[in-house]
């Protein structure tokens, strides 16, 4: 039975979403944490019932996203090691047989007493301070086997230790790092001392056109990865519309080697509100949403009470913010999936058209932009487009998060103008740790570039472009000469058929399959068949899925087999 406490919660909950069924997700969670890391199939019927929606239905929903342990037994303490591209480069692979080693048990796996389960697991977002280990809810990052140790011993004690840890940053731009490193950052009266909610004030005395219109003469590009202009995304609205616009802000931020907008929603809560409330203005909406993704429970606490704050200060007078926890999947990184986790479905995309912006959610015109995205319109009201655009070059202005991570001394974030090179931000960052081999520099989903590639590299739309990558979420991962590129392919790989939704055939049984091929070859089984099969796979789904996952692992995957073949077909037969 679920508690009356819990019950109340789950209540209040449904009274906040325009349709009680997008508590589902939530309502879940919260009956989880009250069971200690279980959901039973009685648990799952009873929030069916007080949701009002079929017991198939929130069967379905549990069983799709993997922070839901469904009849399945956790231990009083998840170890949940993340060992994705930028975990590994750091060393994560150690942790992991360490434990194993510890605590007498597999990943996947329970210690004899239930006081363990191990687990692991894909990107966690903490990939400038890997290794990391998600214990239950809460992240113990830069990790060695010494701190893994006490880790443990504490655990056996009963005790959660300390989880504070330094991390590496830096800012020439001073914008979106801005109140990095200040003192309660996260405070309303900080934000306004440091000059927070200007540009709100501002744009509340602007006509919602010529918010638009300043936008779109910036030139301010999605900062998600896909890079659309965010001005003409605001102007697909339908004109005359009848129905509620609403805001989204996708803070879901999977995709393995991107972890700026973390920065800003742990340190900096308020520079999203305030761009989403001018954003709101603009756009004649009444009410937004927050897309967390789930791991991020602090930081989704971190934003709820910046917004109660927002609140009373007067700041949100005819707009609501919704902070909606996602509870693990990928593909809710794409809007219309994450649109459908946030209905209370599964995330699967939805076919396109119709946009979005046309119908979105709840069948309704929606917005949906990055937090990184957001967290610019404030400077661009403010100060206006063209100061905006003295940053970057024209075709790629303003500022970016850089989110460096792998072998290099100092991995972090550092705010730089767009346009910057490589080679500097590398230099930043402390300098490649070992001799550079290559760099993936936009997220894990595009194209591998060689040292050589890397020399006059500017980090922009187009220079990317032109050498056959993408800036994508500028997410760098670099490595060093002591990694396999077949290796690296294959963990790569394994992320991709993990989070395929299963909606598309050409995606869910081709990730499948060239994992199996890459198997083959990394453990020395495979043969030329094996390494054509991963190419003609590869360069098979591009284009045939409902969404970009099936391109996120094609063009990686090809670009590492054309650059570094010698490696694979060392390994052939």
């Amino acid at each position: 039975m679920i508690s009356a406490k819990v019950k109340s919660k789950i209540e209040s909950l449904m009274t906040r979403y325009p349709r009680k069924e997008s508590a589902l997700m939530p309502a879940l969670m919260l009956v989880q944490k009250e069971k200690k890391n279980n959901l039973s199939k009685a648990d799952i019927e009873e929030v069916a019932k007080l949701v009002g929606v079929t017991d198939a239905k929130a069967f379905g929903v549990a069983t799709f996203y993997t922070m839901y342990n469904v009849e399945k037994k956790v231990g009083a303490y998840h170890l949940q090691v993340d060992t994705n591209l930028p975990a590994t480069l750091a060393g994560a692979k150690k942790i992991l047989a360490h434990l194993e080693k510890k605590l007498g048990i597999k990943a996947g796996e329970t210690t004899a007493d239930g006081m363990f389960t191990l687990t692991e697991v894909e990107c966690l977002a903490s990939c400038g301070t890997c290794p990391v280990i998600q214990v239950n809810d809460t992240y113990y990052e830069n990790l060695t086997v010494k701190k893994v140790d006490a880790l443990i011993e504490s655990l056996k004690k009963g005790e959660m230790p300390d989880n504070k840890t330094a991390s590496h940053w830096g800012s020439t731009c001073k914008v979106l790092l801005k109140n990095r490193g200040v003192k309660d950052a996260t405070k309303l009266a900080v934000y306004k001392k440091n000059g927070g909610y200007t540009a709100l004030g501002k744009a509340l005395t602007m006509a919602p056109e010529a918010i638009i219109a300043e936008v779109k003469e910036s030139g301010l590009k999605g900062r998600g990865g896909a890079g659309f202009p965010t001005g003409t995304k605001w102007g697909f609205l339908p004109k005359n519309n009848t129905k509620p616009v609403y805001l989204v802000c996708n803070a879901d931020e999977g995709e393995p080697g991107t972890y700026k907008d973390r920065q800003i929603m742990e340190y900096d809560p308020h520079l999203l509100i305030e761009g989403m409330a001018i954003a709101a203005r603009a756009l004649g909406s009444k009410l937004g949403f927050i897309y967390i993704r789930g791991e991020f429970d602090w930081i989704a606490d971190i934003l709820e009470t910046a917004i109660e704050e927002a609140k009373k200060d007067g700041q949100l007078k005819e707009f609501d913010i919704i902070v909606h926890r996602g509870a693990g999947a990928y593909v809710c990184g794409e809007e219309t999936a994450l649109i459908e986790s946030i209905e209370g479905k599964r995330g699967q995309p939805r076919m396109k058209p119709p946009f979005p912006a046309a119908q979105g959610l709840y069948a309704c015109p929606t917005i949906v932009n990055n937090v990184e995205t957001f967290a610019s319109v404030p400077f661009i009201v403010e100060k206006g487009a063209a100061e905006f655009k003295k940053f970057g070059p024209a075709e790629s202005a303003g500022f970016r998060i850089f989110g460096i991570s792998g072998n290099v001394n100092k991995p972090g974030t550092y705010e730089y103008p767009m346009g910057v090179s490589f080679n500097e931000l590398i230099e930043a960052a402390g300098g490649v740790d070992g001799k550079l081999k290559a760099a993936i520099v936009g997220g894990l989903s595009v194209a591998i570039l060689t040292a050589d590639e890397l020399k006059d590299l500017k980090m922009d739309y187009a220079s990317c472009a032109a050498k056959g990558t993408a800036l994508g979420s500028a997410g760098i991962m670099v490595i060093n000469d002591q990694w396999s590129i077949p290796e690296l392919a294959l963990r790569a790989m394994k992320f991709y058929a993990h989070e395929s939704c299963g909606k598309c055939t050409p995606c869910k049984e081709g990730s499948k399959m060239t994992v199996r091929a890459l198997q083959k070859i990394v453990s020395g089984q495979g043969t030329k068949e094996d390494l054509a099969n991963v190419e003609r796979l590869v360069g098979t789904i591009k284009g045939l899925t409902l969404c970009p996952v099936g391109e996120a692992f094609s063009v990686p995957i090809r670009a590492m087999v054309e650059k570094f073949r010698p490696e694979f077909e060392a390994l052939i037969k």
